[in-house]
């Protein structure tokens, strides 16, 4: 077994991992983290993007037990409890939403992009968004969304209320 000292979304977690246990798999399935999805579990689908120190990884390619001292951040620490990170609203609107299962991935690659490029072009938000396989052939609502993410936080709109986008939009579940 390894110690480990991670922070996952904000919250300090001190584990005994074997040195083979994937970062996927940690998250899943010591600290109940479900929006981190297996898809391929060979880095090729994207299902399980999670960011460590901001940067976009495979977790299902990622060893625990070489990230001690990491901040990792998944899907549920996007945002403060009872708000929507502006991505995820924007991903509402723009309808991107379809079977849901790589929406985790495509909002966190969105979240890396837009900590790097403000104002993102066509070509940059198609190279990052490429990270991630969507079955349904939902991208073009994926590249709106990514869009109207990016105008949303330029205008300092970077958390919603997530009772309000609830009602607003008729949702009874949220892309979380």
């Amino acid at each position: 077994m390894v110690k480990v000292s991670l922070t996952v979304n904000g919250v300090k977690y001190d584990l005994d991992v074997p040195p083979t246990e994937r970062l996927l798999d940690t998250l899943r399935n010591r600290l109940g983290i479900s929006s981190v999805k297996e898809g391929c579990g060979r880095g090729e689908c994207g299902s399980c993007i999670v960011l460590v120190n901001g940067n976009p990884v495979h977790s299902c390619l990622t060893l625990t037990s070489r990230l001690d001292g990491a901040e990792v951040t998944t899907l549920e620490g996007l945002a403060p409890q009872g708000k929507l990170h502006a991505i995820q609203v924007a991903f509402i609107e723009a309808r991107g939403v379809q079977c849901g299962f790589c929406t985790p991935g495509f909002i966190m690659i969105t979240k890396a992009l837009l900590d790097r490029v403000k104002e993102p072009s066509e070509k940059e938000i198609r190279r990052w968004l490429s990270s991630v396989l969507c079955r349904c052939g939902s991208y073009p609502l994926y590249f709106e969304a990514v869009k109207r993410a990016a105008k949303y936080i330029k205008e300092g709109k970077i958390y919603f209320d997530e009772k309000e986008v609830r009602e607003k939009y008729h949702l009874k579940v949220l892309a979380r």
